[in-house]
């Protein structure tokens, strides 16, 4: 018996009689509400999206072949354990019970001519590969190499931020209150690329053994994340780990052959070509090299250099998956913890509270034991000093007294395992907050800017050699409350003249030759654009430059230019999706119609732009949370948009005006039987 409702935000409820006829069910409902984005995932991991949209994606879909993500998935999927490969089998069996149907209310399908294919067993391993691949600091580490190369060794530190397509995530955990009786709360906002449909999928699963709520990855089974079994609740940010490493690899040809350099000399590297389709065009074929470190991504294309990915998931054959059926069923933080023993990428921090009152913070996934070296550079393959030396760093799992706040920031339990982290001020500020009585709502939605090396850059501008109308604006922006509200003005001056000064830096004498051709393929464009890099490390850079004649010239322009208006006009929602249909192209209009976006980058709302390059938002809080541990009926949730992943479809945006507002809306609650059949 299986049974499906919806609440009135059409957020499913599911019931089946066993797990994996609740997989079963979980992977058709997928199907139903988002037929063309799991598919669009699918395709992604095996590199035939061009096939399917056109040579716009021919960058991804060389990559994706390069790096072996769907042969890696292959592996994933054989390596599981029999349980958990039968569960995620069942979950393909109910995705393509539903896709057919599901396609024919997707417009892009028509859109495009083209249809679903039915899933493989491993599709959802590749999917999850897909949304985490480029989310640690590999291409960071590109970046590296071309600040290194052309500013020299000694700048990296200039850019030692989150990089543009980075994270921005918050949690935290209120411990129980004795005095009153109120459980923990675990609450959070993970910021991600907002993607439309959204990349979570909320959802209630249900049978005899358990009953969980949560947020899904649509095509993957179980709520990897976050999820409330209601006796144990889980959050997750990232951890800011290392755990992907680059190697310069030499190659030479010998006809079809295609030998490496390694310690001991030249090494045979498997080799092989494959042809990608093109809709419209000519197929494009692309060479698939592997060295004994991993598959070939990219060359250099300044040093000649092949550049080689070393990664955990492939290294290992598993991805975690193995702790998706365990974590629906635990009861404590303890299970909670033994369940993520099986993590291996992305590296999580993770907050976990119950109903008796325990609350743990852990950092799950692999992260191997290396040269330092490796951190941040690609690195000679050849060299022995740079292997992986075959052990992981042991899973962190600590109780925690008191308030525990994780926003992508140096703490000490993340501290090895990184080497880039975010700013302090977003956690600090939540810890403010929270100190000072703040309800979840009001911290999703701090709206304030940190007073950082930038900000106080206007403090040692001279007024007196200003003319009247920079001299204006300076005093206005000094007497501004930091607040980045979408009604502002002063909020919109002030990115206006960051902007202005971001544009100047370009082509100031020390960063100049960062304009030089980095020498990666433009899919790492995002990591290796020097404008993009240089309007997020702003504070960073006012902290090391005298910036004062560039940031006067900077007011002055924007002193005498148009008015900047409101910065909710500016700041507008820009979600991703491949615009292949014009019914969602019209429906991403009307939604910048409706909402005005507030928060920026360094606030604890990171409804990101990139200072120099856009005030458009294409990253944020693609979720936000609040998980009651005394009466989970009381917790409460909101996504960008909305259930449904068809638009015209009455839930396909309607938490979208809430979500901009900061309100969130009651979880489906109440009880579930199995007495009727879908």
């Amino acid at each position: 018996m299986t049974h499906v409702d919806r609440d009135r935000w059409g957020v499913p409820r599911l019931w089946a009689a066993d797990v994996d006829a609740l997989a079963r069910l979980q992977g058709r409902v997928a199907a139903l509400d988002r037929a063309w984005q799991i598919s669009v995932e699918r395709w992604r991991a095996e590199g035939r999206l061009a096939a399917h949209v056109g040579a716009a994606e021919l960058a991804w879909d060389r990559f994706a072949r390069r790096v072996r993500l769907d042969d890696t998935a292959r592996r994933c999927y054989e390596r599981l354990d029999p349980d958990t490969r039968r569960w995620v089998e069942a979950y393909v069996d109910g995705v393509n019970s539903g896709l057919a149907e599901g396609a024919a209310g997707a417009p892009e399908f028509a859109a495009t001519g083209t249809a679903p294919e039915p899933w493989q067993p491993w599709s959802p391993l590749g999917v999850f590969l897909v949304q985490h691949v480029l989310f640690s600091t590999f291409p960071n580490k590109l970046w590296h190499a071309h600040v290194a190369r052309t500013l020299g060794p000694e700048a990296a530190g200039l850019f030692a931020v989150e990089g543009p397509a980075s994270s921005g995530s918050n949690a935290w955990a209120l411990p129980a209150d004795p005095a009153t009786g109120r459980g923990p709360v675990v609450a959070g906002d993970p910021h991600r690329l907002l993607e439309l449909p959204g990349v979570y999928q909320q959802v209630r699963l249900a049978c005899p053994e358990f009953d969980v709520i949560g947020l899904a990855f649509p095509g993957v089974p179980g709520l990897p994340h976050f999820g409330h079994t209601g006796h144990v609740a889980w959050a997750v940010t990232n951890a800011m780990a290392d755990y992907q490493d680059l190697y310069r690899e030499r190659l030479r040809r010998d006809e079809d052959r295609v030998l490496v350099r390694d310690a001991g000399g030249w090494t045979p590297a498997a080799r092989h070509v494959e042809e990608i389709e093109v809709r419209g065009g000519a197929p494009e074929t692309v060479e698939v090299i592997e060295t004994p470190r991993g598959p070939v991504i990219d060359h250099d294309r300044v040093t000649g250099d092949a550049i080689a990915l070393r990664t955990p998931s492939r290294v290992e054959a598993r991805l975690g998956f193995e702790a998706l059926l365990p974590l629906l069923r635990a009861r404590h933080t303890g299970d909670v913890a033994e369940a993520l023993r099986h993590w291996v990428e992305p590296v999580n921090s993770v907050l976990a509270a119950d109903t008796g009152g325990g609350v743990r913070r852990l950092v799950a996934g692999l992260v191997p034991v290396r040269h330092e070296r490796c951190r941040r550079e690609p690195v000679p393959a050849w060299e022995p000093a740079y292997r992986w030396r075959g052990d992981y760093l042991p899973l962190v799992d600590e109780p925690v007294d008191g308030v525990a706040v994780c926003a992508n920031d140096r703490r000490e339990d993340v501290a090895a395992h990184g080497t880039d982290f975010a700013p302090p001020h977003r956690a600090r500020r939540i810890r403010e907050l929270l100190a000072q009585g703040a309800g979840p709502s009001s911290v999703h939605t701090d709206d304030r800017l940190p007073a950082g090396p930038l900000y106080r850059l206007l403090d040692r501008l001279d007024p007196g050699r200003l003319d009247e109308p920079a001299r204006a604006l300076l005093l206005r922006l000094r007497g501004w409350d930091r607040a980045m509200a979408a009604g502002s003005a002063e909020a919109a001056a002030y990115a206006a003249w960051r902007a202005a000064l971001a544009r100047r830096l370009r082509v100031h004498p020390r960063l100049r030759a960062l304009g030089e051709p980095c020498g990666f393929d433009e899919l790492f464009a995002p990591w290796t654009d020097p404008a993009a890099r240089i309007g997020l490390a702003l504070d960073r850079l006012a902290a090391e430059f005298d910036l004062a004649e560039p940031a006067a010239e900077a007011l002055a322009e924007v002193a005498a230019g148009p008015a900047p208006g409101e910065w909710g006009g500016r700041h507008l929602l820009h979600p991703v999706h491949l615009g292949v249909a014009p019914a969602v192209t019209d429906a991403v209009t009307a939604m910048r119609q409706r909402v005005a976006l507030a928060g920026d980058t360094d606030c604890v709302l990171a409804t990101s732009s990139v200072p120099g390059v856009s005030d458009a938002c294409w990253r944020g809080p693609v979720a936000r949370y609040v998980w009651d541990l005394t009466d989970r009926a009381a917790s409460r949730w909101i996504v960008p948009f909305g259930a449904s992943g068809r638009p015209g479809d009455a839930h396909f945006a309607d938490q979208l005006t809430h979500w901009a507002a900061g309100t969130l809306i009651p979880v489906p609650a109440g009880p579930l039987t199995g007495d009727e059949t879908t």
